[in-house]
């Protein structure tokens, strides 16, 4: 069945590309179900009357005046699933939410629900009407007549500007070079194609194009309707934002905070084309574009851009971008040794390089990794580059991980080069024993380590046998070098090491890794330990509480399997949850596993640096890297992904046989610890060019947020070969939220010019904590039985009542929180809004409704009071009482919280220092009780959760407090800007309610 229309797919004659096209769209009528409450639904024709005043919709029992509803008396337009009819549990799974929308109407705020067959039929409607309600019969332009817009006027400029003959046409060829000029990803074929559409319909062929035949082509071309649907709803006017508006849609839909009418003039001012708009503070159609697909509009959080992350935490403490055969341009064995791959790797933020020496047959040192590499590589030129370039991306520690393979003699030769050519960068001060950590990357800033072999303290020679690290045999063997291999094949192998490469060696020595036991009780802090990612895996597996607790002291580098022949890499984030620091990757070879390693290390600044989760380096605290669920004290977030369009994507690159044409859908990727890893995808956009319409919402549960990695693909359903067209990595901590471009990359990290992704991005905390359930209200017709954390016991009395006088303080403090939490929703849910939405647009709503309603009830925000009351004189409606009610309850919830958080919140601190202080003598009580093997185990385990579930659920009602006093700011600041305020001067300032959001010290 031919669709009535689409942005996507529609002819060209039927593109809704404004508000008049709407409003024509709706005057011919469409079919649409409507829903009853009763949960059927029944096909309606529905249609605009020609005098612009009523929707009517046919066939109906009704007489034919009641089957309608008058556009004056339309209070609101609710596009989605928000309505407790659309919400039912019988209707929810039957269509997808961006296909529904709601009229709100008449006194009684009754509502009709009504589903579409595609959202893009939804958005003609909701712009149509949205644009009727505002402006009712004294409709400014009707369709294709009026007075000439902004947006005309500047594009008549621009055919101006370019008619250099002033004879009123323009070369066909010059338009195209105009329009490929305003809108650069677009296609010549594209723009030429247009043209000759148009000079066919208007029947005016030829060589030149009049103004006109300009204006409506790049109207045509250049009008993308998800974002002129998204301006009609903040726009007053409905043809371009006002400073006021620009305002409201930054602070309301983008989270900014303390945004200025001067900031939205400089805003207007760097984007909007048209000088009319410039001056008179107008952002049209194309300036909003343009500022939306800016770098001040990034995904990306700018404040991310620069080193933001404490630097003064011990080494041990960060994961460390880390290089394995950098100077490789392919694969391990048949690949070439380039020093270009050492330039690329420090350019990336790369803080960790192997070198791998071998006896070089100049009699010098060289490097490479390949015994059929067709050159290898001088050392001396390598120390040479990384001098030139080690901080040229980054300025904190570079640390060069020796391997050795090169005979004594030339080990020498290397140590003098190393020396000579670093100089002072190099780090030679001996560790100091009274220490426990190693310093900070901030405290070793231009300096570069070495991470190698130590002789033994008692060895006077000028050499020395060590035993080897296992890294590299697999080729020493391949090279025929076998006999360095212990006699009889027993213990480790032995090496020569020569002295001056030895005291080279400072805060990272490598040594053997014997168990874990073992290293708790003598390995010291400067010394480090590498694993095979096959010995690792295992270690993460079985014993992954161990391998964090180790990683919270010592440093561990994770190396690739020897059977990787390819140079593909492994899964990073497999070791990250571990708190494994060095997880040596193949730069050279693409794929996913590089594009979560990139991602990762783009949070910090690009430094190479990124600070692990204060879970992973607490001394004492509870992680399970394997979780399947929430952890204990770390709050869990909703990601609310709505991936809307595409813009300029390319072709898959091997999929030359096919058409011009792709089929483009996009999945989005989650990837973190096990109970966080997810993958969810759109719908195909069938025959939709290179600018498809997804407009499909995802959401996800991120449960360990600072270890999550957001990953959009982009891929063609319809390929022949390959399927990949783009991909972009984010941390989940750099999510900026609101309207957003992701600024797509090919697979090997390049960025695609143009090529982008417009979604929304929303965050939320998981209502209430527990398991993932219903949020919607029919959902909470059963009572969910509330679930409270609670402490574990260790089977140690006294320890056991230190813990136990924190029962009630954790139930309360999951009441506070909950009670508000569920008090929230349900008010957002009554305004027809989603849990993702914030205070200040809840408040704009029922203004909103008022400000719709010739006979509006008087409702008031009283502001001279910290907790307003929401107040109604004389009668209201249903629908308006429940919302009344909902805000009452939220707001008293709220109340509660903010005046009770303090002293629950040192009930649960005073328990968890009472606790602590039982810490260092915790295994001298361990063994005066008694306790051995797995109840030792386990009552370690029960001391560790009980300490991070009372941190961790004190820090979430610290955290509750702030969110509850910044909603009473929203609703002053709302209040006072949409006229249902009263009492205004009286209210308190911002700073006033502001200032009490850190009022409990740590």
């Amino acid at each position: 069945k031919k669709k009535t229309v689409s942005f996507s797919t529609m002819p060209n004659d039927r593109k809704i590309n404004s508000t008049a096209a709407c409003i024509s769209f709706m005057l011919e009528g469409c079919e649409l179900k409507k829903v009853r409450s009763n949960s059927r639904m029944y096909s309606r024709f529905f249609v605009l009357d020609a005098d612009m005043r009523s929707v009517r919709w046919e066939p109906s029992k009704k007489d034919s005046e009641k089957a309608k509803i008058e556009i004056k008396s339309v209070k609101e337009v609710r596009v989605g699933k928000k309505t407790p009819v659309l919400r039912s549990n019988g209707l929810s799974d039957q269509f997808p939410d961006e296909c529904a929308f709601s009229i709100i109407y008449g006194d009684n705020y009754e509502s009709l629900d009504l589903v579409a067959s595609s959202a893009d039929v939804v958005s003609a409607w909701v712009m149509g009407l949205r644009y009727l309600v505002s402006y009712g019969k004294h409709t400014p332009e009707a369709p294709g007549t009026g007075h000439p817009s902004l947006r005309t006027s500047w594009i008549s400029s621009v055919f101006d500007l370019a008619d250099l003959e002033k004879c009123g046409r323009i070369p066909v060829s010059r338009a195209v070079q105009l329009i490929k000029a305003l809108n650069p990803g677009m296609k010549i074929s594209t723009i030429e194609l247009k043209f000759k559409e148009l000079q066919k319909a208007s029947e005016r062929p030829g060589a030149e194009v009049a103004c006109d035949l300009f204006v409506e082509a790049y109207c045509e071309l250049c009008t993308r309707p998800e974002i002129f649907f998204l301006l009609v709803q903040f726009s007053s006017n409905k043809e371009y934002l006002g400073l006021k508006d620009l305002l409201m849609f930054l602070e309301v839909e983008q989270g900014m905070e303390g945004v200025t009418e001067e900031k939205c003039l400089e805003i207007v001012g760097k984007y909007e084309p048209s000088k009319e708009g410039r001056e008179k503070g107008y952002l049209a159609i194309d300036g909003f574009t343009r500022y939306l697909l800016s770098a001040d509009c990034s995904i990306f959080d700018p404040q991310h851009r620069k080193v933001c992350q404490d630097m003064a935490q011990p080494l041990s403490h960060y994961y460390i971008s880390s290089a394995h055969s950098a100077c490789l341009l392919e694969d391990n064995f048949w690949g070439r040794s380039d020093i270009s791959g050492y330039l690329s790797a420090l350019g990336l933020g790369c803080r960790s390089i192997e070198l791998v020496l071998w006896d070089g047959p100049e009699g010098e040192p060289v490097v490479y990794t390949s015994p059929s590499a067709a050159s290898c590589v001088p050392f001396r030129a390598v120390v040479g580059l990384i001098d030139q370039h080690a901080f040229a991306a980054s300025a904190y520690p570079l640390i060069l991980c020796l391997v050795v393979r090169c005979s004594a003699p030339q080990q020498r030769l290397a140590a003098q080069c190393l020396r000579k050519t670093l100089g002072e960068k190099l780090y030679l001060e001996p560790p100091n024993p009274a220490a426990s950590y190693l310093p900070s990357p901030e405290q070793l800033k231009g300096r570069i380590l070495i991470k190698g072999k130590k002789l033994p303290p008692g060895c006077e020679d000028s050499e020395g046998e060590v035993s080897d690290e296992e890294e590299g045999w697999e080729l020493a063997r391949r090279l025929g070098q076998e006999e360095r291999e212990a006699p009889g094949g027993g213990g480790p192998r032995r090496v020569r090491l020569s002295r001056e490469l030895s005291e080279l060696v400072s805060l990272c020595q490598a040594v053997p890794f014997q168990d874990f036991e073992s290293s708790r009780r003598g390995q010291r802090y400067w010394e480090m330990c590498s694993f095979s990612e096959v010995e690792a895996g295992r270690f993460a597996n079985e014993c992954p509480a161990e391998l964090v607790s180790y990683n919270k002291r010592f440093l561990s580098r994770i190396y690739p399997s020897p059977m990787r022949i390819d140079a593909s890499n492994m899964n990073p984030q497999d070791f990250w949850k571990c708190g494994c620091q060095m997880v040596a990757m193949n730069y050279q070879t693409p794929g996913l596993m590089m594009d979560l390693n990139a991602g990762w290390f783009r949070q910090n600044g690009a430094c190479g640096y990124v600070l692990r989760p204060a879970i992973m380096r607490e001394e004492v605290s509870y992680f399970s890297a394997n979780a399947k669920d929430s952890l204990p004290g770390v709050p869990a977030q909703l990601l609310h992904l709505k991936v809307i369009s595409g813009q300029n994507l390319p072709k898959p690159k091997g999929s030359g046989a096919k058409g011009e044409v792709v089929e483009p859908y996009v999945c989005a990727e989650i990837h973190g610890i096990p109970a966080d890893c997810a993958e969810h995808r759109t719908k195909t956009a069938l025959q939709s060019g290179d600018n498809p319409i997804f407009d499909e919402s995802l959401e996800f549960q991120i449960n360990l947020p600072e270890l999550a990695v957001l990953r959009f693909v982009v891929l063609d359903d319809d390929y022949i070969g390959d399927e990949f067209i783009a991909q972009y990595t984010i941390p989940f901590e750099c999510l900026q939220p609101g309207y957003r471009h992701v600024p797509l990359q090919s697979l090997a990290g390049e960025p695609l010019p143009h090529a982008t992704l417009f979604v929304h991005v929303a965050i939320t905390d998981r209502r209430g904590g527990g398991k993932g359930h219903r949020r919607g209200l029919a959902g909470r017709r059963g009572r969910r039985v509330r679930e409270y954390t609670s402490t574990k016991a260790t089977g140690i009395k006294a320890i056991d009542e230190v813990f136990r006088t924190a029962t009630q303080p954790l139930r309360e403090a999951t009441d506070l929180r909950e009670n508000v939490q569920n008090a929230l929703v349900s008010f957002k849910e009554l305004c027809g809004l989603t849990p993702a939405a914030n205070m200040k647009q809840c408040i704009l709503t029922v203004a909103a409704w008022l400000l719709h309603s010739d006979s509006a009830p008087s409702v008031t925000l009283n502001l001279a009071e910290q907790y307003p009351p929401m107040e109604a004189q004389g009668p209201i409606p249903d629908l308006l009482r429940k919302v009344l009610t909902a805000y009452e309850t939220m707001i008293q919830t709220s109340r509660t919280l903010i005046e009770s958080a303090d002293g629950v919140y040192g009930k649960l601190i005073q328990a968890q220092q009472a606790g602590m202080d039982f810490h260092k003598e915790l295994h001298r009580i361990e063994a005066k009780e008694g306790l051995r093997g797995r109840k030792l185990q386990k009552a370690l385990e029960s001391f560790a959760w009980n300490i991070t579930v009372l941190k961790g659920q004190a820090d979430l009602l610290k955290h509750a407090k702030a969110e509850a006093l910044d909603n009473l700011w929203q609703i002053h600041n709302a209040g006072q800007s949409c006229g249902i305020g009263r009492n205004g001067s009286a209210s308190p300032e911002p700073s006033r309610l502001r200032a009490p959001l850190e009022p409990i010290l740590e």
